[in-house]
């Protein structure tokens, strides 16, 4: 761990990075990392927006994001280590695939990478105990 208790480096999934600007500094990583995961679903995000001004705020997201993000690949690694989050979420008897599989794609980015996943949606990531270090905040 850094500084007061912070890990030193994490990967901040899709909720973070929306509300990143609402977040104190202390509750993230010193050094964030993003999955090329989260930036498609940012990229995604003006496209699924019915609202003009959601719109816009949603691709100024995705324009900020891209600026300050050099994203984490969805690798070999990372598809070797979804196999691994995918059994632990079957073996606990949830579902793992529909809208829950690209939160297990980001949660198999930061396993690869034997990094803490930070997170607005602690129960998306249930059952990953064991796989990896779930940071709610």
């Amino acid at each position: 761990m850094a500084e007061a208790g912070r890990h030193e480096r994490g990967v901040i999934d899709t909720s973070v990075v929306i509300d990143l600007d609402h977040l104190e500094a202390s509750s993230l990583p010193v050094a964030i990392a993003v999955s090329a995961v989260t930036m498609a679903e940012l990229a995604a995000g003006p496209h699924a927006a019915t609202d003009s001004d959601e719109r816009a705020r949603r691709q100024d997201r995705l324009q900020r994001a891209e600026a300050t993000f050099d994203p984490l690949p969805f690798d070999a690694e990372s598809a070797r280590a979804y196999g691994r989050v995918y059994a632990a979420v079957i073996a606990g008897g949830r579902k793992a695939r529909g809208t829950r599989a690209v939160d297990l794609l980001i949660a198999a980015t930061a396993v690869a990478a034997e990094l803490p996943l930070y997170t607005r949606n602690g129960n998306d990531f249930q059952g990953l105990g064991g796989l990896l270090e779930v940071v709610e905040i």
